[in-house]
Order: structure tokens, then C-alpha cells, then sequence
């Protein structure tokens, strides 16, 4: 196992479609780690991606979704390589859902040999992918330190926004919520530093679910980091957070509409406790905290225990 020299950074490789994990990986090097990512899908040019990732010579490759790595492509690459599911999976004991069904199919892909170590991003799904996956631990999805902003003064009324893709069940909570109010809904194609110009604008954030199954967004702690008011249906797991201390928990479509109405008739004072509370809560999540302690983790555990890794 390659390690960097003394004194000298990890240099990591992530690999993923940038377009939705650049905001969960650090762009700048650091005392630490010397990040890099290379942008890629399923299905797309898997030798291009690896002699990327060979091209920069990291100690350590990262890849978000490890379905897309083909099999057994990883098998002579000198690093470590870690596959991190981002994805929800169907839970024991609950009814599943189509859409649970098809992204466990899909993670079902992975060649488990490509990998030295492989996380979940939730732990009470990952069960569902055994035996033919076994998950080292779970963590939810890091936040890239450019995202965290300092508390800002709420505007008066404060600007609220959805960022997601619409589907039944986002609609069904949106839409008279949208008709009586001001409420920007940013479907798609908002990355990178227009994303971050879209948070600074931002004082109340809504986070929904994708269909009707419960789960946690890696965009609740992206809108706790830049200092928003959160409100969300349930999360689960709520990865250390506390429904109503830290964001405010909404649990139908009406509540949420009263909530919002609340915001913006009656003064807001009483809301600043919980934006405090959920900013200092998603230093949690920081990129730049997170991954030194991750790849230091996997470096010992492989030492001590080996890989199944070809």
C-alpha cells in the first residue's frame, strides 16, 4: 500500500458525475489532502476515466456510485479504492418502492473486487445489498468547504427556494405553497459556483423527498452549512440532527404551507435559535474534516485486515 510521504498530503482522486458530487468533495489542496476529480457516468469511457485517475497518481480513489466502475477495472491500479453508495435502498420491515427497487439493482452492478472498502451514505438500507455487497461503515455524504457561509440577516420576507428535480410527490407538497407564495423551485442544471451564488440569495430552504419513502438528502446539510432555516419532511436517519432544534420538521403539505405563511407574516425572531443550532450542527459534514479521518481509517483497517481487492 502506497503512502504519501512524511509530511506530504494524500492525494485523492474522487470519482463521480461532478455535476452532482463536486459540492461533496474539497476543491482546494490542504496540510491534508490534494483533492481531484474526475467526472464520470455509467456507461461513458471507463479506460479515459482510468487513465485520469492513473495520471494523477493518488494514494487514494474515492468513487461515488461504485455501479459505474466496470468490472474488475481497479484490479492493478496502485491506491486504495473506496466505493461509496449514494443512493436510498429498499429497508427490512417496510414496504419498498419501485424506484427502491431499481437503485438496488443498479448498485447490485458492483464488481466488489474493484474495492478495497465500500460505505453507505445510511446505514438502515445497507443490509438490503447482502451478501453480495458488504459495507464497511456508513457516512453520510460530506460537504465542500465552500459552502459554508456565516449567518446573513433574513431578508424581510425572506426569500424561500426549493432546489430539486420535480416528481409527483414534490408536487403534491409544492403546489399551493408556490401558488400563495414567492417560492423559487430550481429543477435542474444549477452546479458549482452558480449553485453557491443561488445559496447567497437563499434565506429558508425546503427539503423533500423523491417519492413517498423516507430518507436524508445530502442537500439538508448543503443548506445547513450556507446558514439557511431548514425545513423538511422527516429524515431518516437524522445523522445526529434534531427535528425542530436544528431544522424545522414539517410533516404534510398544509403544514408546510402554514409554516412558510408564519415566515413571512410574523417576525422571525423565534427562528433564529434554530438556524444557529443547525449552522454549528453541519461542521459535521465538512469535507475538510471528514476526509482526512476517512482515508486515515481505511489505510489502517486495510493494513491491518487486507482487501478482497484483486
Amino acid at each position: 500500500m502506497r503512502r504519501p510521504e512524511p509530511g506530504r498530503p494524500w492525494r485523492i482522486a474522487f470519482v463521480g458525475q461532478e455535476h452532482y458530487f463536486g459540492v461533496c468533495s474539497p476543491r482546494k489542496p490542504s496540510r491534508a489532502i490534494d483533492p481531484a476529480f474526475v467526472d464520470h457516468r455509467g456507461g461513458a469511457d471507463a479506460e479515459l476515466m482510468l487513465a485520469r485517475v492513473r495520471a494523477y497518481r493518488p494514494h487514494v480513489v474515492i468513487v461515488f456510485r461504485p455501479e459505474i466502475v466496470p468490472p474488475g477495472l481497479f484490479a492493478g491500479l496502485d491506491a486504495l479504492t473506496l466505493g461509496w453508495n449514494t443512493e436510498p435502498l429498499p429497508r427490512a420491515g417496510l414496504p419498498s418502492h419501485r424506484d427502491l427497487d431499481w437503485r438496488l439493482t443498479e448498485l447490485l452492478e458492483t464488481d466488489p473486487f474493484n474495492f478495497d472498502r465500500l460505505i453507505s451514505f445510511e446505514p438502515v438500507s445497507a443490509p438490503s445489498a447482502e451478501p453480495r455487497l458488504r459495507f464497511w461503515r456508513s457516512l453520510p455524504l460530506p460537504v465542500a468547504d465552500e459552502v459554508y457561509a456565516p449567518l446573513r440577516p433574513m431578508g424581510r420576507p425572506p426569500r424561500v427556494a426549493f432546489v430539486g428535480y420535480s416528481t409527483a410527490h414534490r408536487e403534491r407538497w409544492l403546489i399551493e405553497v408556490k401558488h400563495r407564495f414567492d417560492v423559487l423551485h430550481l429543477v435542474h442544471g444549477v452546479t458549482g459556483d452558480r449553485l453557491l451564488d443561488v445559496f447567497r440569495r437563499i434565506d429558508v430552504a425546503i427539503n423533500l423527498h423523491v417519492h413517498e419513502y423516507p430518507q436524508f438528502e445530502n442537500r439538508v446539510a448543503l443548506h445547513l452549512a450556507a446558514g439557511h432555516l431548514l425545513l423538511s419532511e422527516p429524515l431518516s436517519p437524522l445523522h445526529g440532527l434534531e427535528p425542530d432544534v436544528d431544522f424545522i420538521e414539517v410533516r404534510g403539505p398544509k403544514q408546510l404551507e402554514w409554516t412558510v405563511e408564519g415566515l413571512m407574516l410574523r417576525p422571525l425572531a423565534n427562528r433564529h435559535a434554530v438556524r444557529v443550532r443547525g449552522r454549528r450542527k453541519a461542521e459535521q459534514f465538512r469535507a475538510s474534516r471528514v476526509y482526512p479521518r476517512l482515508v486515515a481509517d481505511l489505510a489502517a483497517d486495510v493494513a491491518t485486515f487486507g482487501s478482497p481487492r484483486r
